[in-house]
């Protein structure tokens, strides 16, 4: 019975894209940021739940002096109801009469228009706010959801989650000064935040920003960021530096400084896109991947080639199998000796990176009857060809350099896989950014000087001096 009923409360919080924030939360990372500014704004929350960003506030205000506090510096609103009562019964245990409170707190579908009568109040709007999550793919896919595709039409068409609807609204209304709990997918995501960053950092900086890498709330596991916004003096897309602090697990806190560079759409951990775009190598490597049962149906012949499938997955291995082919493909297949594990496995002996196909399946190539996936071994494809010992330093070269990017950028610039108990958070490596990291590879332009250096560089472990010298050749 218990468990029902987790059940059809998560369910329930997935549907309307609600998760409720702690007091707790806001007394620890927010009230020592504005705790000297009580009485410069208007404190509003517009997606309120149940008042837990706003109204402790008034716990730092003198009893006799909380209802006039109130009335000139508190607005809540929100969509549900019952979370409007639960905020006004809440303000009352405060000290604030009810029928203060009901002005005040008031139900209201923010997302569909913003209250404009506050922006005719005395004091400037300071928003505080956890806002609604529901990413458009997911609405479109549930019948329940459906109804907010409204929200992502017109003018928010190109936006993906209601977040974004709910920060552009406030960036329409001209709001100066903002605080979101929102998904970190605003700092690391992709296509889902491409847009809605540069609409959105043209016209605001950050000024800081506290980032989860564990769960905060009951009934999601979505990582979440508490963003401190401030409206910059005039729209400009110029790079953005701010003070972050990331929050791995409980024993682990990082200090980290992040460069959001417009050119790479504002998404964090660009500085490996930069090294990839300024170091690719006059003359690269063509990259393709997968062996297929349509080239090898094409190239039949008589030569025995064995493989693993990764379309046939049994007792935790790939099944093996000899495929009959001619010598064109053969030598094909056995001059690419590497794969790309895309997928950390959880151990720092599985993180994601090339490695040998010999070594690891004790075949000669990684076939695929099936359907690809980018989460299986992906057998690698180079022209030209290179020796055995050139792909062995390639492997070593590749490793290197994403290791190192990983420990600067603490993984950033990788996709988030899963959140687990494993000794790091696992990410995905996808296959553009291997093929552009494999073309900074400098084999085919280097000089032979600079190959003994190159070489010697990587047997010293030494990625700085690596960057040094690829910029000289």
């Amino acid at each position: 019975m218990k468990k029902d009923k987790e059940f059809l409360q998560k369910r329930k919080r997935r549907v309307i894209g609600a998760h409720l924030t702690s007091s707790e939360t806001f007394l620890t990372h927010i009230f020592p940021e504005i705790k000297t500014k009580l009485n410069d704004y208007l404190w509003v929350d517009l997606y309120a739940g149940e008042g837990n960003l706003i109204l402790p506030i008034l716990k730092s205000i003198p009893t006799h002096k909380r209802e006039t506090f109130f009335k000139k510096h508190i607005f809540l609103s929100d969509i549900r109801k019952e979370m409007v009562k639960k905020s006004i019964k809440k303000a009352k245990s405060c000290g604030i009469s009810q029928n203060l409170a009901e002005k005040h707190i008031i139900e209201r579908d923010n997302l569909n228009q913003f209250p404009h009568f506050l922006k005719k109040q005395e004091l400037p709007i300071y928003h505080i706010t956890n806002p609604p999550y529901l990413y458009l793919g997911y609405i479109k896919k549930h019948p329940e959801t459906k109804q907010y595709f409204k929200y992502f039409e017109g003018k928010n068409n190109g936006y993906q989650d209601l977040y974004q609807i709910a920060m552009i609204n406030d960036l329409r209304n001209r709001i100066g000064n903002l605080i979101y709990i929102i998904p970190t997918n605003f700092l690391f995501g992709s296509s889902v935040s491409n847009k809605f960053r540069l609409d959105f950092l043209k016209y605001y900086t950050v000024e800081k920003m506290y980032i989860f890498e564990q769960q905060m709330f009951e009934f999601t596991g979505t990582n979440i960021l508490i963003g401190f916004f401030k409206r910059k003096n005039a729209p400009k897309l110029n790079k953005i530096v701010f003070e972050g602090i990331k929050f791995k697990n409980e024993d682990t806190i990082l200090n980290r400084k992040y460069n959001l560079n417009p050119d790479y759409k504002y998404r964090a951990g660009s500085e490996f896109n930069e090294f990839l775009d300024q170091f690719k190598a006059r003359k690269p490597l063509k990259v393709s991947y997968y062996l297929q049962k349509s080239e090898v149906e094409k190239n039949k012949g008589s030569y025995s080639v064995n493989v693993i499938d990764t379309s046939e997955y049994e007792s935790n291995q790939y099944n093996k199998k000899i495929i009959k082919v001619n010598k064109s493909l053969k030598e094909k297949i056995f001059s690419n000796r590497l794969y790309i594990r895309t997928v950390d496995t959880g151990s720092f002996e599985g993180r994601v990176g090339l490695n040998s196909i010999w070594e690891d399946f004790n075949v000669d190539g990684i076939y695929v009857s099936g359907n690809t996936y980018r989460t299986s071994p992906i057998q690698v494809f180079l022209e030209p060809r290179l020796s055995k010992e050139n792909q062995e330093l390639l492997k070593q070269y590749f490793d290197l350099m994403l290791e190192y990017f990983r420990e600067k950028l603490d993984s950033e610039f990788l996709t988030t896989y899963k959140y687990s108990k494993a000794e790091y958070t696992r990410k995905y490596l996808g296959l553009t950014q291997t093929r552009s990291l494999i073309k900074t590879f400098p084999i085919l332009s280097i000089r032979s000087k600079d190959l003994v250096r190159f070489q010697g560089l990587i047997e010293e472990k030494n990625p700085q001096k690596i960057i040094t010298l690829l910029g000289e050749i």
